[in-house]
């Protein structure tokens, strides 16, 4: 018997990254899964995104740790397409029992440098984006009347505030406002809400050249190896990033009946960056 047995996520981002892992041990745990990815590029982001390809990736993986999947190709800034992966979940598999609202963008720009694209980008799809994720599961989740989980990626960026990047830190840290009065409102329906909040993870979210190039700005192409030392002094402990599975491990136990009191809280993962 897995912990989740009989139980329906939808994540999303969940092409490659934390997504991915995420969805290789939810279905292991024994859940079904939505599994939603943007799969196209975005013009302000820096780095690519990943593909269709990345999301049968993940689907594949994830079928073959025993889940049936569903995957969707939407936008979160989408509602109208968020809302419709919800109705495919409850459509398909009976439920819709937790949510992970994983995806996510970032930039590293000065605040002089901030259009009103950029802003409106980032925060379309890390702030409005997890409201479109979660919205249209709450009423099924209620009318189901067992509970259910929802998990949001905050960052310690959001708790932190760190220079470069204001957009991205104001949508970390409103996704914890959201987190807090959903969890109050839910609560007496049985429905927990939380957020986790790593330091920086080692994905492609991290690493592309305009990155490596403000963190080492005294270097002409700066590599990965260069950055090691600049992202280690971010954090107490000696590593300059954790591992997607860092993040999933803590997933697992939010989303699963071990933590069945546990709502309201914001979980770091983050190797001491918030006490550095």
């Amino acid at each position: 018997m897995g912990q989740l047995d009989g139980r329906v996520a939808l994540i999303t981002g969940a092409a490659r990254g934390q997504g991915r892992s995420h969805a290789v041990r939810l279905a292991e745990m024994g859940a079904d899964l939505v599994l939603v990815d943007v799969c196209a590029d975005l013009p302000t982001i820096p780095y690519p995104q990943p593909g269709r390809d990345a999301l049968d990736e993940t689907a594949s993986l994830a079928a073959a740790a025993g889940a049936r999947v569903e995957s969707v190709i939407a936008d979160v800034r989408d509602a109208a397409a968020m809302a419709d992966a919800t109705r495919r979940a409850v459509d398909q598999f009976g439920s819709i029992d937790i949510v992970v609202a994983n995806a996510g963008v970032i930039q590293l720009k000065p605040a002089t440098e901030i259009t009103p694209t950029d802003w409106a980008d980032v925060i379309g799809i890390n702030l409005t984006g997890v409201w479109n994720t979660i919205a249209p599961a709450i009423g099924p989740m209620i009318d189901r009347g067992r509970g259910g989980v929802i998990s949001i990626t905050t960052s310690a960026a959001g708790l932190k505030g760190p220079p470069n990047m204001a957009h991205y830190a104001a949508s970390k840290s409103g996704v914890i406002g959201l987190m807090r009065s959903l969890s109050a409102e839910l609560g007496p329906h049985s429905i927990r809400v939380n957020c986790l909040a790593p330091t920086t993870v080692d994905t492609e979210m991290v690493h592309w050249p305009e990155a490596y190039a403000m963190f080492r700005p005294d270097l002409d192409a700066p590599g990965r190896d260069d950055v090691e030392a600049v992202f280690t002094s971010l954090n107490a402990m000696p590593v300059p990033w954790i591992e997607p599975i860092d993040v999933t491990e803590a997933l697992a136990f939010v989303v699963s009946d071990r933590a069945r009191y546990m709502t309201g809280a914001v979980l770091p993962v983050d190797a001491g960056t918030l006490v550095k």
